[in-house]
């Protein structure tokens, strides 16, 4: 099958004189198998924290890029993450995420797993010829726990995780360290864009001022600085807030190949993971993990960001849906790039096309 793009288009382009990916890249029906093909099924993506899965049974389930996950803490202490597919006609083993479970059960014909994901039993197939439920498991995903996040990989011959990660240890360990937080709660958004439209708006504060008035007044602007690694991208900023929110400090946001992002205020981490669902559509799912306090005022903190964090995203949410159909217009031709401001945008494109360059090859 031919890619859904020209050679040309997929070409390195330094920072100074960079334009942005063409609109075929986010608007071309035939973009959604080539980005699970060239990306997601070559990558790291978050799945959970180890506070969602402290006990066995504890169960967290996922969407990679269209492949459903679920990730289990198991009788013998591991976490492991299986296919979320019934191995007899593809129903879901779990619909949502659970506690202390003491097996994994499908929900369409009552095939039951154990929390190793092997067949334990199949309701009146004991006399079908040549059937062993012991025989039977759901396939396994390779797996990474760093700073108390779960990562995983559909792929078989993954990116080194190390390389990803590489140099955030150095930044955040001590009191900032992730492993440290718990009060789970999460907030999804359906959005009506292609996941690299949210992304490259993420990956810059050039909008900020012109879409965030409350946002703008927290950070400093002009001191906004955006550095970039091999694999992942950093934006931060001195922060200023009231007591009840945040207080003081540095604002944290990090970007990590190719839909994951941490951001980390003073008492607060909040992870987020872009799912694509279709060419022209996504779903973002933030996970909200706190200190363990159960305090009035740190209830009140946490009340306060969920508000405050909840206008924020419906002012990306618009203005990505806004973009999305200016990309799908017919309309826009490529724009230069700012190399300031933008620096991280052109990060994440260069790794686009490298992706694609490489998908090419292989195919």
């Amino acid at each position: 099958m031919n890619p859904p793009w020209a050679h040309a288009e997929t070409a390195p382009q330094p920072l100074a004189t960079a334009t942005a990916l063409p609109a075929r890249f986010y608007a071309d029906p035939a973009m959604a198998a080539a980005d699970r093909d060239a990306i997601f099924d070559r990558s790291w993506q978050l799945i959970a924290h180890v506070c969602q899965l402290q006990n066995a049974g504890d169960h967290v389930v996922a969407d990679l890029a269209g492949l459903p996950v679920i990730a289990v803490r198991g009788a013998d202490g591991g976490i492991r993450v299986f296919h979320n597919v019934c191995r007899h006609r593809a129903g879901p083993i779990a619909q949502c995420d659970g506690l202390a479970a003491k097996s994994l059960r499908c929900r369409y014909h009552g095939w039951t797993y154990g929390l190793d994901g092997v067949l334990k039993s199949a309701p009146e197939m004991r006399n079908v010829e040549n059937f062993e439920v012991s025989d039977v498991r759901l396939p396994q995903l390779r797996t990474r726990l760093w700073q108390g996040l779960l990562f995983a990989c559909t792929g078989a011959d993954p990116m080194p995780f190390d390389d990803l990660v590489a140099g955030i240890d150095a930044r955040i360990g001590g009191e900032r360290g992730l492993e440290n937080y718990g009060h789970h709660q999460r907030v999804g958004y359906d959005v009506a864009c292609n996941w690299k439209v949210y992304i490259d708006n993420y990956l810059e504060g050039y909008h900020v001022p012109h879409v965030h008035p409350k946002l703008n007044r927290m950070l400093d602007y002009r001191s906004y600085v955006t550095e970039t690694a091999q694999w992942h991208s950093l934006q931060w900023s001195p922060l200023e807030s009231s007591d009840g929110l945040y207080g003081n400090g540095d604002a944290l946001y990090y970007w990590l190949w190719p839909n994951t992002t941490l951001n980390i205020l003073p008492g607060r981490l909040q992870t987020n993971r872009v799912v694509p669902k279709g060419v022209d559509r996504c779903r973002v799912e933030f996970d909200f993990y706190y200190p363990q306090d159960d305090s009035g005022e740190a209830r009140a903190k946490r009340e306060a960001d969920l508000e405050f964090s909840d206008e924020v995203q419906h002012e990306d949410l618009g203005i990505c849906e806004d973009v999305q159909r200016g990309l799908a217009s017919g309309s826009y031709v490529p724009g230069r790039l700012n190399p300031l401001r933008e620096n991280a945008v052109h990060h994440f494109q260069e790794l686009l096309r490298r992706a694609y360059r490489q998908a090419q090859a292989s195919a």
